[in-house]
């Protein structure tokens, strides 16, 4: 029989008071991708790393997507992973509108698993997750509206945390998950996508002894026909421009 072993949860994550303080941190730590001109807005080098960026205002949003990654998204992947993803749906939203008053938010602030072990099919990670998430959202400016975007394990913290972020979260988008563990509360608009070419269709979707994470989420359905692969949302025109319009809301 399976037990379950709950993994020890990290440090809470440190919000630093400013970008320029976030910016001297990673200089120190070597990460030559670094630009004076990006909003990081929180990093923490220890294991695989955390680290927050802002694409756009905070202070003068309306509405703020927050993108909650999955497996693998690390601090040596994040440029070219996380970053990227936050970025072209930036763009996207400002290519509608360029006075839009929209902010992106490149959410690496959990401890991430590493491949398909058994971290992945656990939803320790997840919870703690779910933790720091809860709290990074009670930092957003009340005034705006909040979105959460999770792509695949990241499904599974957003699930988690949004009976906790219900007051705040107006929808909640979820992209090629491996499961839902709970269901959203009532009121989040909730939003899901997953291409017929993604292998987490393979992933069977049970619960059992602490092990899987439930049914594959059935919500409003995006477009995903050009969507190839397990990373593709974000860069399939379709697929982007419906979650544009999620983030831009009613």
């Amino acid at each position: 029989m399976w037990i379950s072993i709950p993994e020890p949860a990290p440090p809470p994550m440190r919000l630093d008071a400013g970008a320029t303080a976030t910016s001297a941190a990673m200089r120190s730590a070597g990460y030559d991708w670094l630009a004076t001109d990006r909003q990081f807005i929180a990093f923490d080098p220890a294991g695989d790393g955390r680290l927050i960026e802002v694409f756009g205002s905070l202070a003068s949003a309306r509405r703020v997507a927050v993108i909650v990654p999955g497996s693998d998204t690390n601090l040596s992947t994040y440029d070219r992973g996380l970053a990227v993803k936050a970025r072209q749906l930036y763009g996207e939203l400002l290519a509608e509108d360029p006075s839009a008053r929209v902010a992106v938010v490149a959410w690496l602030g959990y401890d991430t698993p590493d491949g398909l072990g058994l971290a992945a099919v656990r939803e320790d990670r997840a919870a703690a997750g779910a933790a720091e998430l809860e709290r990074f959202v009670s930092t957003l400016p009340s005034t705006a509206e909040v979105v959460l975007i999770g792509h695949s394990y990241g499904t599974v913290v957003v699930s988690l945390a949004l009976p906790s972020l219900a007051a705040r979260v107006t929808d909640a988008v979820f992209l090629a998950s491996p499961g839902l563990p709970v269901d959203p509360p009532a009121g989040v608009r909730t939003w899901s996508a997953t291409a017929t070419s993604d292998w987490v269709n393979r992933v069977p979707k049970i619960r059992i002894v602490g092990l899987g994470h439930g049914d594959a989420p059935s919500f409003t359905a995006l477009p995903v026909g050009e969507v190839t692969g397990h990373d593709g949302y974000f860069t399939a025109p379709s697929t982007l421009e419906a979650i544009a319009g999620v983030v831009r809301g009613g």
